[in-house]
């Protein structure tokens, strides 16, 4: 960590954004292997109890962060926004392991990418932003991709991929809520969604009742909520060093190690429509990201003018 923070504040930028860049890819194989550990464990144990137990394991991970960020708890600002937005949180966690107890990995991360084209039509009808001519046309396309790996047709619409559209819609919710939370500390965001998480997975084992996991189970619950808290903590370093802009568009190298875990602890192999799908998804994620990014340059280049 004292190499990342010399990378930071040093006068080579290309030093840090490389950090950056390396920890966000890092932080994808991390998502990717908890989700993997998530999609074991609810092949045997019900969906709250992961929820629960991946949640306090978590906690702990972030607990001496947390203690030493306690003064921002005191101060939260918009109180109701905050609860949504934990409310939200824990149902996209939910329906994401619920999605993957009947389909392969790489599937709901495929459809877990369209979140970059819902986060623009969201920021357009509540936030007020201005979708173009050509903004549009790529999230026209980009939609089409997830109909293309959705196949949509009475066969093949099952409740499982509609789940898994709404966690990635419900995602979608959390990034766009959680721009109007700007002020309040990552810390504190990320516990409330660890709190909501272990709250909602308590819910859903009210009706099924608590199965006390084997001994080497408990290591997947632990491992699955240690390796989302350093996971998350990852993605916080990583946009620290780089600007989002630098290091978001290698947040799609997630479904590559999905397809890899996936084929390698469950033997899914993703079939055409969801990799053709997929590509057409990511390419219309990485265009706009690409755009944005040239958009900002272009703007800072003429402030300075």
């Amino acid at each position: 960590m004292g190499l990342l923070r010399k990378l930071s504040t040093g006068p080579d930028d290309h030093g840090a954004h490389g950090a950056g860049i390396a920890l966000m890819l890092l932080a994808m194989l991390a998502f990717s292997f908890g989700d993997a550990l998530g999609k074991k464990v609810v092949a045997t144990y019900p969906v709250g109890e992961l929820l629960l137990l991946r949640a306090i394991a978590g906690l702990i991970v972030l607990a001496p962060l947390i203690w030493r960020q306690r003064a921002a708890f005191r101060r939260l600002e918009r109180p109701g926004l905050q609860m949504l937005r934990t409310l939200i949180a824990a149902c996209e966690v939910a329906a994401f392991f619920i999605a993957t107890i009947y389909l392969p990995l790489a599937d709901v991360i495929t459809f877990y990418l369209a979140s970059a084209l819902f986060v623009s039509v969201g920021a357009a009808l509540f936030l007020g932003e201005r979708i173009d001519r050509t903004r549009a046309v790529v999230i026209v396309i980009g939609f089409g991709g997830v109909l293309i790996a959705l196949q949509p047709s009475p066969q093949t619409m099952t409740w499982s991929a509609l789940i898994a559209i709404l966690a990635s819609v419900l995602f979608a919710a959390l990034l766009l809520i959680t721009r109007f939370l700007r002020q309040t500390p990552a810390m504190v965001l990320a516990s409330q969604q660890f709190v909501g998480t272990a709250l909602l997975g308590v819910a859903l084992m009210a009706p099924s009742g608590w199965m006390t996991p084997a001994p080497v189970d408990w290591l997947w619950f632990g491992l699955a909520g240690i390796v989302s808290a350093v996971a998350l903590l990852c993605v916080n370093r990583s946009l620290s060093l780089a600007p989002a802009s630098v290091v978001v568009p290698y947040q799609y190298t997630m479904i590559i190690f999905a397809a890899a875990f996936g084929w390698l602890v469950f033997g899914d192999v993703p079939t055409l429509p969801t990799v053709i799908g997929g590509a057409v998804i990511i390419g219309a994620g990485l265009f706009l990201a690409l755009r944005d990014r040239s958009l900002a340059v272009a703007k800072s280049a003429d402030a300075k003018i």
